[in-house]
């Protein structure tokens, strides 16, 4: 078998459904299989398995073992030459494995692959490449310094900004939430460490790899949407095990000092207060206009019942000259995407192209009775029912 894909589910369960339905577009044409590993969720993301894809393998833990642990399960069950590591609240294209295994294939002494990501609003999440967190690089991401010199190698490395988010190449740590390996570089690394129940693992993982003397590499050629709040909600448990996987790190990889320890501790704390402050939800007002893209009519009508509002079909293939000031005209509007209509590749490309602060998106995927999307990186996304 050329691939498993591996995902681990914690109560997302229409996420889930969203993320089983786009992998099995990617797979259609490769021979490759699909296991969802669950960590005890309490919502009814395994009956949903159950009942809509009795065919994918189904892992259902006893209690949350966290991501390294519950990974580490499904992959030795994994009959793939590559494994994938997926998070549910994600959407691949069509091509996406595809291009991916493509790109594998040529390379010499691999080590993990990530791709492009970006988040429900379009922008490009830029922890898809970054370097090794080593103190100078956290003390150049605590401060910003990354930001206030961008071109400069001594201050951009912790997002690896040597290499643009349009351009293949060498990197250092990519992140947990795609990571594609031979299934034999994954087992000969023992897995994730399960000694970090979650956030630090990708980063320890990267960092074993590059220290087997194998190559990391960030692919720009496919891109993924992740809806990065749907696994971060940042809140005081948030924060407390984010200091603890940063620890984790530190410890098991650099000497120790007092000064390092003291540098460490302040500048985890203070970081963890930053995101923490930074993830706290801002309520944003409804949207004035919906655009349906499909041709259903009868959909459209749904839908506008729904949310009590208007929601006008609108073909992008006709308004090929369209752009996000064209769509919004200073109003705040939301793009419904019809999986139906147009494919997980074209949803995607659309959300990244019309990016813009006054427009939010949604997919209603194919075979499925609901809308959903996120509207920020930083909250839960949204869903809405459709009976």
């Amino acid at each position: 078998m050329q691939l498993s894909v591996i995902i681990l589910n914690y109560n997302v369960r229409y996420f889930l459904e969203q993320c089983v339905l786009s992998v099995q577009e990617a797979i259609s044409n490769l021979d490759a299989e699909i296991i969802v590993i669950d960590n005890n969720s309490d919502d009814d993301s395994c009956l949903m398995m159950k009942e809509r894809f009795p065919d994918v393998k189904l892992i259902e833990n006893k209690e949350n073992f966290g991501f390294p642990k519950g990974n580490n399960i499904a992959v030795d069950e994994a009959k793939g030459k590559y494994v994938c590591i997926l998070n549910p609240d994600t959407v691949v294209a069509e091509d996406t494995f595809t291009k991916i295994l493509a790109f594998a294939e040529r390379q010499i002494n691999l080590g993990i692959i990530g791709c492009k990501l970006i988040d429900g609003t379009g922008n490009f999440l830029p922890e898809s490449k970054r370097g090794i967190p080593t103190p100078w690089v956290a003390f150049t991401k605590f401060f910003g310094l990354y930001k206030i010199f961008p071109k400069s190698k001594l201050f951009n490395q912790y997002y690896a900004q040597h290499l643009d988010e349009n351009e293949t190449g060498e990197v250092e740590i990519l992140v947990g939430a795609f990571m594609l390996m031979e299934r034999d570089l994954y087992l000969n690394l023992k897995g994730f460490d399960e000694d970090c129940f979650m956030y630090a693992d990708d980063i320890d993982l990267s960092y074993r790899a590059l220290k087997m003397k194998k190559t990391n590499f960030y692919f720009h050629g496919t891109m993924v949407l992740h809806y990065k709040g749907e696994s971060t909600v940042k809140d005081e448990k948030y924060m407390k095990r984010f200091q603890e996987a940063m620890t984790f790190f530190y410890q098991k990889h650099f000497k120790k000092s007092l000064f390092f320890s003291i540098f460490i501790k302040v500048g985890i704390v203070f970081f963890s207060f930053i995101k923490m402050f930074r993830g706290k939800p801002k309520v944003k007002p409804l949207p004035d206009i919906y655009f349906l893209y499909s041709l259903n009519t009868e959909l459209s009508e749904k839908l506008t019942f729904i949310l009590k509002n208007k929601v006008a079909i609108f073909d992008f293939k006709k308004e090929k000259m369209v752009n996000s000031s064209q769509i919004s005209r200073g109003k705040r509007v939301e793009v419904i995407l019809d999986n139906h209509y147009v494919s997980f590749k074209k949803c995607i490309k659309i959300i990244e192209t019309l990016k813009d602060k006054s427009i939010t998106f949604k997919i209603l995927p194919k075979r499925a009775n609901f809308v959903i999307g996120s509207n920020s990186r930083n909250d839960r996304g949204q869903i809405i029912k459709i009976e």
